[in-house]
């Protein structure tokens, strides 16, 4: 079937094919840095009160971060959307969410393991891990209302972003102006030269990863808004032609 040249597709920025050989190195570029990554976290010295356990740190920071970074780009493309109408924008959004709820997981299941050596109990119900479980719950939020929200379910989520982008700056200080038994931010600074540099290279690893991931599901998201607007013009074709 041939569809008039009126009805042709305009041009939409795609992401890089996942059979890409820029994909396929960017991949191969992540997993070594998270390989070397495990290596240096596995030679950084033990703490001293803590001792084993304590490595986790070396995970649960770069997701706390991928969760704070997933949120402020969730509500970058909420904002496009809401008012300037940018589809990639809400394609963006979505994405990140999806990223956010990830890895908001790995933050949610990292955090009262290593609370439970460190204080002795898996939960507290004290300002930092509330406002973490609070956002994670926001982007869980976001993305069951894209799926059931109905005819206004993108304008919802995306309400429902920047609501999840104001609890950050709640996240990021709330050791500081709360009592809490959560390690303090300046807490990196206080590192030694073994525990910091496995740190960085960890904080790097997860931060590639995070925008391989973003890569391959924001081209997924292209590929079915593409797939969308060509039955939409298969529509219009066969009723133009009946």
């Amino acid at each position: 079937m041939t569809i008039p040249p009126a009805l042709s597709l305009p041009t939409m920025p795609t992401a890089p094919a996942p059979t890409s050989t820029r994909f396929l190195a960017a991949c191969g570029g992540a997993f070594l840095l998270l390989f070397l990554a495990c290596l240096a976290v596995a030679e950084a010295p033990l703490e001293s009160v803590m001792g084993l356990v304590q490595k986790i740190f070396y995970f649960h920071v770069p997701c706390a971060w991928l969760l704070m970074l997933s949120t402020f780009v969730c509500a970058g493309g909420s904002i496009a959307y809401l008012f300037r109408g940018s589809e990639r924008g809400d394609r963006i959004a979505l994405s990140a969410a999806e990223l956010g709820v990830l890895f908001g997981m790995c933050v949610l299941v990292s955090g009262p393991l290593w609370a439970k050596a460190a204080w002795g109990v898996y939960w507290q119900w004290e300002a930092r891990l509330t406002s973490s479980l609070l956002l994670w719950l926001m982007l869980v939020a976001y993305v069951l209302a894209r799926r059931y929200g109905g005819p206004s379910a993108r304008q919802l989520a995306a309400a429902l972003a920047l609501f999840a982008a104001v609890d950050i700056p709640l996240v990021y200080f709330s050791v500081r102006f709360f009592r809490s038994i959560h390690p303090q931010t300046t807490v990196v600074s206080t590192l030694g030269p073994g525990m910091r540099s496995a740190f960085w290279l960890s904080l790097l690893s997860f931060t590639v990863l995070w925008f391989v991931l973003m890569s391959l599901r924001l081209a997924v998201e292209n590929a079915q808004a593409r797939i969308v607007e060509l039955e939409v013009l298969l529509d219009q074709a066969e009723e133009k032609k009946s």
